[in-house]
């Protein structure tokens, strides 16, 4: 069984999505609840996946609230259903936990296997959200065409994380070395590929297939 947590401002959003997850016999909504704030008050019931309903409610104020839980260390992955696509940008998503984002016209059907992908570690964009990649000429024009140094194995393994949104401690912990250590591959990296920032470490990094979101 799937573990699901449903977020939505509006009970009867939260009842209709809980009655389209619970639908499937896979999955089981383990709660619902109407906030992030709300969410992290239920970290006990471990959900598999998040399903965060944005629709009608999109506000700049949600990616900061995602952010601060990737901080600290909040690893349930995140699906969004959302009725403005064309507003989020999906690096800061991704970058926020985010592992899915579907549009609210969404079926139940593609709903129900968005989760279960998510589930099993996948990313999953509808096509209207693939259509973000492609209008980031900006950051497509950021990646230097000279030849520059190849990144070590730890640190191809270090950026991998940095695009998965971990912060050092976690990275340290999850490779069981030190956050000084942490912070040396990190500099090495930026050092290397030309950046200033981890958004644009992992942005060059994809885009010269060093990694893979």
């Amino acid at each position: 069984m799937i573990r699901v947590m449903v977020v939505a401002a509006s009970p009867v959003v939260r009842a209709g999505l809980s009655a389209v997850l619970t639908s499937n016999p896979q999955l089981t909504v383990v709660g619902s609840v109407s906030d992030l704030d709300a969410l992290l008050g239920e970290v006990q019931l471990q959900p598999q996946v998040v399903l965060l309903d944005l629709s009608g409610n999109f506000q700049q104020s949600v990616w900061e609230k995602l952010l601060s839980m990737q901080e600290k260390q909040y690893s349930s992955p995140i699906m969004i259903i959302a009725d403005e696509l064309d507003s989020i940008n999906l690096e800061v998503a991704l970058r926020s936990g985010v592992r899915g984002i579907l549009p609210d016209s969404s079926t139940e059907s593609e709903i129900i296997a968005a989760v279960e992908a998510i589930a099993f570690g996948l990313i999953v964009l509808h096509p209207d959200a693939v259509e973000l990649l492609s209008s980031k000429e900006s950051m497509r024009e950021k990646v230097t065409l000279t030849p520059m140094q190849t990144l070590t194995p730890r640190e191809i393994e270090v950026l991998e994380m940095l695009g998965s949104g971990l912060g050092n401690k976690a990275i340290a912990k999850r490779l069981h070395i030190s956050d000084h250590t942490v912070k040396f591959h990190v500099s090495s990296i930026f050092g290397k590929l030309g950046v200033s920032s981890r958004t644009e470490a992992v942005t060059v990094g994809v885009r010269l297939g060093l990694i893979m979101l």
